[in-house]
């Protein structure tokens, strides 16, 4: 009997997800891969064609992860590891943004992954073991100004998967949230909407561009090892931070917030609650 787990990886055809695909198959592992073109995964499926099943879906539709969770786990006969990636970017600033480009943002950054999370449940509670990583955002601690909905997507899925993870760790199912630092994913070419922009906010736009710079990040792939070896951990850690400069970056964010708290502490306790 084979000892590889199958991996259920979402926005696998690119970025941070299709070098989690390639980390796997090239451990020995099964991995069914997801995305809305999975043309870029030819290679791959070439590569392991026992080991790798692509899947087109759009994660927006409730229906068809669904649909696609139940092919997953009859692919290899169960799931073992399931990677909540697949997400876009919304970048513009709160008043620009049209309901439609909200909505389609939430849709798949955080309903999507909620999708996911509702179909893999019953896989996962009926084999009594499993382990959802939950791909978030070091940022999704605090807005930041023109990435203010991809924030906000990222934050509501830390909220809803600190529940969830107390929820089903009495089935054996393990939930960590990874926030990502910043990598050279194409997150901000091939997988972002762009608001129409005013030019109220062109001077903000100039000091936040002088500020992030051209440095895209580290490839995906260096972060492939530490999925890898969370994936294994048998007391994996809720939260975790993947980055060494992300890690330090929020630290600063949580002790400013501290710092804000203690400045004001009198003001708080005025009120009773």
């Amino acid at each position: 009997m084979s000892s590889a787990r199958t991996w259920f990886i979402t926005g696998a055809s690119r970025g941070l997800g299709r070098a989690f695909t390639e980390a796997a198959l090239s451990a020995g592992e099964h991995v069914v891969a997801a995305a809305r073109n999975v043309e870029p995964l030819v290679e791959l499926a070439e590569k392991y064609p026992d080991d790798l099943v692509r899947l087109a879906l759009d994660v927006s539709d409730r229906g068809a992860v669904f649909e696609a969770v139940e092919r997953a786990s009859s692919a290899f006969g169960r799931l073992d590891v399931v990677v909540n990636n697949a997400g876009g970017l919304l970048y513009g600033m709160v008043e620009e943004a049209t309901e439609e480009q909200i909505r389609d943002h939430l849709d798949v950054n955080f309903f999507g992954a909620v999708w996911v999370a509702q179909a893999v449940i019953p896989c996962l509670r009926a084999q009594g073991s499993g382990r959802i990583l939950q791909v978030t955002s070091m940022g999704s601690g605090g807005g930041m100004a023109s990435v203010g909905f991809y924030g906000a997507g990222k934050a509501a899925l830390d909220s809803v998967s600190e529940a969830l993870a107390m929820e089903v760790e009495q089935f054996g199912i393990k939930v960590t949230i990874v926030q990502m630092g910043g990598y050279a994913t194409g997150l901000f070419t091939a997988g972002t909407t762009t608001t129409a922009p005013d030019p109220a906010y062109e001077g903000l736009r100039s000091q936040l561009a002088e500020m992030w710079g051209e440095d895209a990040g580290p490839d995906p792939s260096t972060v492939a090892p530490v999925i890898m070896e969370l994936a294994g951990l048998p007391d994996p850690p809720r939260r975790l931070i993947a980055g060494s400069r992300s890690f330090d970056l929020v630290q600063e964010m949580d002790q400013a917030r501290v710092e804000e708290y203690r400045t004001w502490e009198p003001l708080s306790r005025m009120a009773l609650g």
